[in-house]
C-alpha cells in the first residue's frame, strides 16, 4: 500500500493548488460515504491525500460532516500523518485575525456527533491527555515561520457545535476557562485519529474575535469569509512547506493507540464487528 500525507482542508479551502494531481478517488467506508472524493498527488513529490472537510461547494455543516467515514477513509489509504486545517474564532486579544495557531489541547462542548468508532459490541477507551501528536505540530509551527506567517505555538481549541456562532455569555463562559480558541470541527477528528492510529494537528486560522470583544464588531459569516479568503492562501503556503519537511512513510507516532485500549474481550467480538474494524484492530 502507498503509504501519504493526509491533508484535510476546512472552510474556504476546497482544493490545493500546490498539489499535483494524480487521482481522485471515491471511496466506501463501514460509517458512510466521506465528504467528498479524496484527491491523491504530489505536493514536492511527497505522496498527499487531500480531502474537503465540508465537501466542495461547502455542503455539510460542522455538525453533519461525516468525520468517521473521513477519517476512516484516510486510513484506508494509507495515512499515517494528518495536518488539519480550520477556521476559528479567538477569544484572546494576541492571537489576531489573520494569525495561525497551532493548539495543543482541546475541550469539547459537542453534544450531536458520534466521535468513536468504536459505538457498539466493542469497547476501547484510548489515552488522550496529549490530543496532538507533537512532531507534527513542531513541523507546522516551522513552516509558518519558514512562509512568514505569523504562528502561535500551543493554545487550547473549544470545540462546539455549529452552525451557529457563540452567543456572548458562551465566549465570556470560554474565556473563564482558559480556552483560547472556539471552532467546530477539529476535536471529533482529533478522537478519531487517535483511535485510527493516526497522528493529527491542527493548523488553525484564526479569522474573528468571536463576539466578547467590545471593541470588535460581534462575528459574521461575512467577516469570516472575507478573512478566510486571505488565509487559505496562506495555509496552502504552510502546509506546502510542512510537506516539505515530512517522510510519508514515517510510521504514526500514534500507531499503538489501541494496544491496550480495547476493554471487550477478544473472544467476545463478533465476526461481523471485527471485519467491520478489521483496518484498526488488525493494524
Amino acid at each position: 500500500m502507498t503509504k501519504r500525507i493526509g491533508v484535510v482542508g476546512g472552510s474556504g479551502l476546497y482544493q490545493m493548488d500546490a498539489l499535483e494531481v494524480h487521482d481522485e478517488v471515491t471511496i466506501d467506508t463501514p460509517f458512510g460515504s466521506p465528504s467528498d472524493s479524496f484527491i491523491l498527488g504530489e505536493i514536492e513529490g511527497k505522496p498527499v491525500a487531500f480531502l474537503a472537510r465540508h465537501g466542495r461547494g461547502h455542503r455539510y455543516s460542522p455538525s453533519q460532516v461525516p468525520y468517521r467515514a473521513n477519517i476512516y477513509g484516510f486510513k484506508i489509504l494509507g495515512v499515517a500523518n494528518l495536518l488539519s486545517i480550520g477556521a476559528v474564532g479567538s477569544l484572546r486579544e494576541p492571537l489576531r485575525p489573520g494569525d495561525m495557531v497551532v493548539p495543543d489541547q482541546f475541550i469539547d462542548r459537542t453534544i450531536n456527533r458520534v466521535a468513536t468508532f468504536f459505538d457498539k459490541e466493542i469497547v476501547a477507551h484510548v489515552s488522550f491527555a496529549d490530543p496532538v501528536c507533537p512532531v507534527l505540530s513542531r513541523v507546522l509551527v516551522t513552516a509558518c515561520e519558514q512562509v512568514g506567517v505569523r504562528c502561535h505555538r500551543g493554545g487550547t481549541y473549544l470545540c462546539m457545535e455549529g452552525p451557529q456562532f457563540s452567543t456572548r455569555a458562551e465566549s465570556h463562559l470560554y474565556r473563564s476557562w482558559n480556552a483560547d480558541l472556539v471552532g467546530m470541527t477539529n476535536l471529533t477528528e482529533a478522537k478519531l485519529a487517535r483511535e485510527a492510529g493516526i497522528a493529527y494537528a491542527t493548523l488553525a486560522m484564526v479569522c474573528d474575535y468571536d463576539c466578547w470583544h467590545e471593541t470588535h464588531e460581534d462575528v459574521t459569516a461575512e467577516m469570516v469569509i472575507a478573512v478566510l479568503t486571505k488565509n487559505a492562501t496562506n495555509a496552502q503556503q504552510v502546509i506546502r512547506a510542512a510537506v516539505r519537511q515530512l517522510d510519508a512513510s514515517a510510521e504514526s507516532s500514534c500507531a499503538g493507540a489501541l494496544r491496550n485500549a480495547i476493554i471487550t474481550p477478544r473472544e467476545a467480538i463478533s465476526d461481523e464487528a471485527h471485519q467491520r474494524l478489521a483496518l484498526l484492530l488488525d493494524a
